[in-house]
């Protein structure tokens, strides 16, 4: 148990809060720099090449064929470089990954398209427009460190790496006894981010109220529940799920981790004596 003071986070649609770090100006800054002069190296290369072809084969070409063209490639240069790398690297140009940056939602959720889009279109007023300036103004005068483009999309610019290392990996292991009903669990329907969640649930589930911890664990136990197909048997509580669910991940992923979860996976949450909807049985 520990306290922090003006904590960062974002919350899940389960309900979850998650921690950051948000990336700094500095970080930001140097991470736009290491972009752009990417970009500048690949848009001189390209219309270097693409007037040496020209002075080939285009001398009955009309002028404004040229120009349109150089616009063109400038515009996938400037435009097309960051909304394809954030799309397709979930998040991150090469200059972001370089810092150890990421580019999520607001709700934690990897951007997509359209939020790139976004935030590459703005960055017209944020970036070339003012020098800069709009979005240093931006990021210091909202409280989530957020340029014009961010506060648009609805996207956050988080720090994956810090100085104090990664984080402590976790095994969880089912409770004993419990260990033939977790065999009945497949976890072939989880993704990474369902597997992200219910991890950051079960660890954080001892620091929430009772009444919190049982309502956000039996609504996220549905949820898991119904993307796995699965239909627990009376007795069972959210949180035997969520752990056996959350270790047949590990096992179907194969990831082995040294440090097991204190006492073989968090206690059941407090609750009423009869039986939740959707299967859930909380202890009486």
């Amino acid at each position: 148990m520990y306290e922090r003071s003006a904590v960062s986070g974002i919350v899940t649609p389960e309900a979850v809060r998650l921690d950051f770090e948000e990336a700094s100006i500095g970080s930001r800054c140097l991470a736009l720099v290491i972009d752009l002069l990417l970009q500048g190296t690949v848009l001189f290369v390209v219309l270097l090449a693409g007037s040496a072809l020209a002075g080939e084969v285009g001398e009955g070409l009309p002028e404004w064929v040229g120009i349109v063209l150089v616009l063109l490639l400038v515009f996938l240069v400037v435009w097309g470089y960051p909304v394809a790398t954030e799309t397709l690297w979930r998040g991150r140009t090469i200059g972001k990954a370089a810092l150890g940056l990421r580019v999520v939602t607001t709700e934690g959720a990897p951007v997509r398209f359209r939020h790139a889009a976004i935030r590459a279109a703005l960055s017209v007023v944020d970036l070339w427009l003012t020098g800069g300036g709009a979005a240093v103004v931006a990021i210091l005068a909202t409280a989530r460190q957020q340029r014009l483009g961010d506060l648009v999309a609805g996207t956050l610019v988080l720090r994956e790496r810090t100085a104090g290392g990664e984080a402590t990996p976790v095994r969880f292991v089912v409770p004993p006894g419990a260990e033939a009903y977790a065999a009945t669990v497949d976890a072939a329907g989880m993704t990474a981010d369902d597997y992200a969640t219910v991890r950051t649930f079960l660890l954080r589930a001892g620091s929430l109220a009772p009444d919190a911890r049982a309502r956000v664990g039996t609504d996220l136990a549905r949820r898991i529940a119904a993307k796995l197909a699965h239909v627990p048997p009376a007795g069972v509580t959210p949180e035997l799920f969520l752990t056996a669910a959350a270790a047949r991940y590990q096992q179907r992923a194969n990831r082995p981790a040294p440090v097991p979860a204190a006492g073989g996976g968090p206690p059941p949450p407090p609750g009423a004596d009869d039986p939740a909807p959707g299967g859930f049985l909380p202890p009486a």
